[in-house]
């Protein structure tokens, strides 16, 4: 059995799958999370959850075995990420599955930036320690972080390779009209400026699903891929290469996000900070936590927007009309960057359950060929599935994203 451990680390916590690469089913799940926090002694310390599927319980030997979560949570303080790795061990051992008899072959780290040094998932040596660690300048909240996920989770697992998959990786495809932006070249040089994108991870898994979908060849298909989550990210895809995307220097550029405003007119920063007396700081926040849905109706989740909507809240009609706004921009750019699609998608958290959103974002469509079917939009389905009419020349669908088993795919790509 090709087993992959894929881990997920923040500043304070880390996610974790262990999956069986041979039938590409989850063993275990978990998360590690408060690390650094005292411990109060009433159970808000630092907490590891760890999560076991029933197919790391039983020999399932078959690609879709029957899955049952059953839950055990350990509650004590984790002063380190180090330390986090020791009771997801700990866990491992007092509810499976065993890792020595499922021990994995590698372990598969998600890294945030790679800017761009990094075009492919990359066995982790101490030179690219130091440059994950050199590039924290353009993600100073994520690499810094992915960096110590991968120091400790070497001295768990330090027999095996660790490989970094970068979420910038896939766009490094983009040309230089693409990602260049219009500034003095010397400065953007000087401070790496330019179009890097996110999502990657992910655009990449759900083109590739979505060809396999439609049983047509990746190399010939152009793709629109809509990331919807609470960030947002969509990207132009031909012949399963990144061609556009939305995201920019860091993940604040482009859609309009849970929190984040996306796309803003420069001069808006200067006003606030010379009418405002606004700090970078102040900015800093303005943008990626009181912006987007959040800034325009209070909340920052598609659910409630859609409940104040038929409420008559006018703040969250307003907030849903200019995020569909954005949608639609978008499509019509990157359906002249393709000169057509063939397939559009949606995934992650509002792409996939959100079909008001995937309507609207589609009803102006009708003239590239675009023709949405009402009752299978309408449809909560599990799983990949067309929403699209069987007359329509562009197939709409809704692609379930899985990010953690596309890491661990490519971490097997180039350590098997």
């Amino acid at each position: 059995m090709s087993v992959v451990l894929v881990v997920n680390s923040g500043s304070s916590s880390f996610k974790y799958q262990l999956l069986d690469m041979e039938h590409e089913h989850v063993l275990a799940s978990g998360l590690v999370e408060r690390i650094g926090e005292p411990s109060t002694g009433s159970g808000s310390g630092g907490t590891a959850t760890h999560t076991v599927k029933a197919a790391a319980l039983a020999d399932a030997d078959g690609p879709a075995p029957t899955v049952t979560d059953a839950t055990y949570t350990i509650e004590r303080e984790i002063p380190d990420h180090t330390a986090g790795f020791a009771v997801m061990l700990e866990a491992f051992a007092a509810h499976g599955p065993s890792l020595e008899e499922r021990a994995p072959v590698a372990v598969g780290h998600r890294v945030v930036h790679g800017g761009a040094r990094f075009f492919e998932p990359t066995v982790v040596t101490p030179l690219v320690e130091i440059n994950i660690d050199e590039l924290s300048v353009l993600a100073p909240l994520h690499n810094p972080a992915n960096l110590a996920g991968i120091v400790a989770a070497k001295k768990a697992f330090p027999d095996v390779p660790h490989v970094a998959v970068f979420d910038t990786a896939f766009h490094q495809s983009l040309a230089p009209e693409a990602y260049t932006y219009a500034i003095d070249r010397e400065v953007a040089e000087a401070h790496r400026i330019r179009r890097y994108g996110f999502h990657g991870t992910s655009h990449k898994f759900v083109s590739e699903a979505a060809a396999a979908f439609v049983g047509r060849p990746l190399g010939e298909l152009k793709q629109i891929v809509f990331h919807l989550g609470n960030g947002a990210s969509v990207a132009a895809i031909e012949g399963g290469r990144s061609v556009d995307t939305s995201m920019g220097l860091t993940p604040l550029e482009g859609l309009v996000m849970g929190s984040r405003s996306g796309d803003l007119d420069p001069a808006v920063l200067l006003q606030l900070a010379r009418r405002a007396d606004m700090s970078t700081a102040d900015l800093d926040t303005l943008l990626n936590k009181r912006s987007g849905l959040l800034g325009l109706a209070g909340v920052s989740d598609m659910r409630d927007i859609g409940e104040r909507r038929d409420a008559g809240d006018p703040a969250a009609q307003l907030a849903f009309d200019v995020y569909i706004h954005r949608l639609r921009a978008y499509a019509g750019a990157y359906l002249a960057q393709l000169d057509g699609v063939d397939v559009i998608s949606f995934t992650a958290g509002v792409g996939e359950n959100a079909a008001a959103v995937r309507a609207e974002a589609m009803a102006t469509l009708g003239f590239a060929g675009v023709e949405i079917d009402p009752e299978r939009n309408a449809r909560r389905e599990r799983g990949i599935r067309r929403i699209s009419t069987d007359a329509s020349r562009v197939e709409v669908l809704v692609v379930p994203t899985d990010e953690e088993l596309e890491i661990a795919r490519q971490t097997l790509s180039v350590t098997a």
